[in-house]
């Protein structure tokens, strides 16, 4: 079969690869769409750490069941499946509690080193990934490409209800990558007035097709003073800060209101984690500060719901197809700023 490998920094390869065996307990499943996520980049930039130089990535996964193990009684051969990336033990104490993406022992289809991802024509799913992973059936009138989206869309979703996300809230999206214009889709979903701040110039002109009401250049313009007098003064319901950027952390606390929430959804770079935050504007106005990290298996199956009944329009995420034979255009062009969701597609 075909597979896909970081090979170096920014050089990513397509290699004929064994096919894997299917476990007694286990499945196997012919991929058919993958998406590009932003991990992905960060790893194909830096290049295979090490222990994963032989790992297969690409975890916003959706395929069809094509063997199924002797062991197994719930999965049979043409059931179309959505797959998420997280494996969570089961027996820890934030699993005891339901928190599954919080789990101690948590490992990522894709991700972590031994567990294979969706950039190659066939993965098998394990009886540990069938039981303690995030697997659900794609309804029959979504494709392959669409149900893959349903990952991303998960965690967008799951910070939304941390956010509390309604009617009548204005909403500061920071950044308008994939991610950024998910939240945008989500917010607008849900009922909420939107305020795009992006300092590329590419990017505002993709995301004015989700609709935000005021789209602010940071760079030209104070996102403060502009939100101020988008809401008379007083300050965003909710900030997200949908990139990797520190300095959006401390913009977002200065941007809400009094009980406004700041939901830190982008990670920074691990060599420079610190961020800075005005620690007397959070204790006298009261604000919240929520970190948003993956999501209960739940909002996949959401995910799916929501895209299946057009709350959310695929079709303006998704913006470039490729075939798994142009891997590396595949990730030249989700690194250009000038897309969006790069979805890579098997057979």
């Amino acid at each position: 079969m075909k597979a896909a490998y970081v090979t170096a920094p920014m050089q990513i390869t397509l290699r004929e690869t064994p096919m894997p065996k299917v476990p007694e307990d286990g499945i196997l499943i012919a991929v058919k769409a993958c998406g590009v996520c932003g991990s992905d980049l960060r790893r194909w930039r830096e290049g295979p750490y090490p222990g994963s130089e032989n790992l297969i990535g690409g975890h916003e996964i959706s395929g069809v069941v094509t063997a199924v193990g002797a062991q197994v009684t719930d999965y049979f051969v043409g059931e179309r499946l959505a797959i998420a990336p997280d494996v969570h033990c089961g027996k820890c104490f934030y699993c005891e509690h339901g928190l599954y993406n919080l789990c101690d022992d948590l490992h990522l289809i894709g991700i972590t080193p031994g567990y294979n991802g969706g950039l190659a024509e066939y993965l098998v799913l394990t009886a540990e990934m069938l039981s303690g992973g995030i697997v659900h059936r794609v309804p029959e009138t979504l494709t392959y490409v669409q149900a893959a989206l349903a990952e991303p869309l998960s965690s967008v979703l799951a910070s939304h209800e941390q956010a509390g996300t309604t009617l009548g809230d204005t909403v500061v999206v920071m950044g308008a990558g994939p991610i950024g214009c998910l939240h945008l889709a989500v917010a607008r979903a849900r009922g909420a007035r939107i305020i795009l701040s992006e300092p590329s110039e590419v990017r505002r002109q993709i995301a004015t097709s989700f609709s935000p009401t005021l789209i602010v250049d940071p760079l030209k313009q104070d996102l403060i003073d502009e939100v101020r007098k988008a809401t008379g003064g007083r300050g965003a319901d909710i900030a997200i800060c949908a990139n990797p950027v520190a300095a959006t952390h401390t913009q977002a606390v200065e941007l809400v209101r009094k009980r406004g929430k700041v939901i830190l959804f982008g990670g920074l770079p691990k060599a420079n984690p610190m961020t800075s935050l005005d620690g007397n504007r959070l204790h006298y106005n009261e604000i919240q500060v929520i970190g948003t990290f993956s999501y209960h298996p739940f909002y996949h199956s959401l995910a799916l719901e929501a895209i299946e009944r057009g709350l959310i329009d695929s079709q303006l995420v998704i913006t470039h197809t490729f075939p798994i034979e142009k891997i590396d255009q595949a990730f030249q062009t989700a690194a250009s700023g000038e897309a969006l969701k790069v979805m890579v597609q098997m057979q």
